[in-house]
C-alpha cells in the first residue's frame, strides 16, 4: 500500500460503529434502493427511471485539484460494455455498487482485476468498461498536478492503469466510501469529497512551477504548441520537460498536447458539427482531415461518424458494438 500525504482516519470525521451498525443493517438491500435525491448545488443531468446523472462543482478553493462531481445511478437489463475516452482529466471512481471490469484494448487487452472504487491516471487510447446489471458512485474529475499532491504518488505509475483506491489509501477508502453511500443527497455527498480533498491538500506543497505553468500554456493553447517552442519558454531541454511531465503529469507533453487537440475536437462534434471535419480540423491543429481522422481512431478506436452514431446520454462515453 503506498500512503499518500494526511492519510488517517480523522479526515472522514464519522462515528464509525454507528456507521458500520448502519451498513450491517442494509448488507442485503440493493443500494439504489436509498439514493438520496435533491441538492442546491447539485446540477441533474439525467434523470430517467434506469439513469440518473448528477454534476456537481467542487468549492472554488479547490478548482486547482477537482475540476467536476459525477454522482450517478444506472440500471441495465444486462451487461453492458461502454468506450470510455482520453482526456486530461484523471477519474477516481468512489463506487456504491457491483465492482466493474476494465480492459485498455490498445495495451495489453487484458480486463483488470474488478473494481468498486479506484483511480484511472491518463491514457492514450479507449478504455472499455464492463458493468453489471446495476451501477451508482461518485465521479471525481481531477486534474493531474492536484492528484499528484493528493495522493503523493508518481503519476506515471497510475498512466494507463486502473488502482485500486483501497492500494493508495489504505482503509481510509472502504471508510469514505461507506460514509458517502450513508450521505442523504448528492449535495451531502459532494461536501463531503470537497472536505476529504481539502485536508489532504492542507499537508501539501506546491507542484513544480514549471511543471504547473507547461500544464497552464498546454491548456490554454488547446495542445496547440510546439514541445520545442514550450521548453524553449521555460528555459530547459525537452527531456527535463519530458520527465516533470511524467512525474507530476502522467504523459509526455506531447501526448498531451494529442489528447487535448482531440478534446477540442470532441466538444466540435457535441455541439453538432460532425459533418464539417475539414473545418473542425482545422480549427483544432491538424494538418488535414486524414491527420484528425488517424488521431481520432488511435484515441478512441472507431472513426468520428462511428462515435456520434454511438454516443451514450448524459457523457461523453460511446456503446461497443457486440
Amino acid at each position: 500500500m503506498v500512503s499518500g500525504p494526511g492519510d488517517g482516519l480523522q479526515l472522514i470525521g464519522v462515528d464509525l460503529a454507528g456507521r458500520r451498525e448502519a451498513c450491517d443493517r442494509s448488507r442485503h438491500v440493493p443500494l439504489s434502493y436509498a439514493r438520496p435525491v435533491g441538492a442546491s448545488r447539485a446540477q441533474v443531468v439525467v434523470d430517467q427511471r434506469d439513469l440518473e446523472i448528477v454534476l456537481g462543482e467542487p468549492d472554488p478553493a479547490l478548482r486547482g485539484c477537482v475540476r467536476r462531481y459525477f454522482g450517478y445511478f444506472e440500471r441495465a437489463s444486462g451487461f453492458s460494455h461502454t468506450r470510455e475516452l482520453p482526456s486530461a482529466d484523471v477519474t477516481l471512481i468512489i463506487g456504491f455498487g457491483p465492482p466493474v471490469g476494465i480492459t485498455y484494448p490498445r495495451h495489453n487487452g487484458a480486463m483488470t482485476a474488478r473494481h468498486t472504487s479506484f483511480i484511472a491516471g491518463l491514457h492514450d487510447s479507449y478504455a472499455v468498461v464492463q458493468a453489471g446489471e446495476w451501477q451508482s458512485g461518485i465521479e471525481v474529475n481531477l486534474t493531474p498536478l492536484g492528484t499528484y499532491l493528493l495522493l503523493g504518488v508518481p503519476m506515471e505509475s497510475l498512466s494507463n492503469r486502473v488502482v485500486d483506491l483501497e492500494d493508495i489509501l489504505g482503509s481510509t477508502a472502504g471508510l469514505l466510501a461507506e460514509q458517502l453511500h450513508e450521505a442523504p443527497s448528492w449535495d451531502a455527498r459532494f461536501d463531503l469529497v470537497d472536505a476529504f480533498v481539502a485536508a489532504r491538500l492542507a499537508e501539501t506543497s506546491a507542484p513544480s512551477p514549471s511543471a504547473a505553468w507547461a500544464w497552464k500554456r498546454l491548456g490554454d493553447n488547446r495542445g496547440r504548441l510546439d514541445i520545442g517552442t514550450l521548453a524553449g519558454e521555460l528555459g530547459c531541454s525537452r527531456k527535463h520537460l519530458i520527465a516533470q511531465f511524467r512525474e507530476q503529469v502522467g504523459l509526455p507533453p506531447k501526448t498531451v498536447a494529442r489528447i487535448l487537440r482531440f478534446r477540442g475536437v470532441l466538444e466540435s462534434l457535441e455541439h453538432g458539427n460532425g459533418t464539417r471535419l475539414a473545418e473542425i480540423a482545422q480549427e483544432c491543429g491538424y494538418y488535414d482531415q486524414a491527420h484528425l481522422n488517424r488521431d481520432f481512431r488511435e484515441f478512441a478506436g472507431i472513426t468520428p461518424t462511428e462515435f456520434l452514431e454511438r454516443r451514450l446520454p448524459g457523457g461523453e462515453g460511446s456503446a461497443v458494438a457486440t
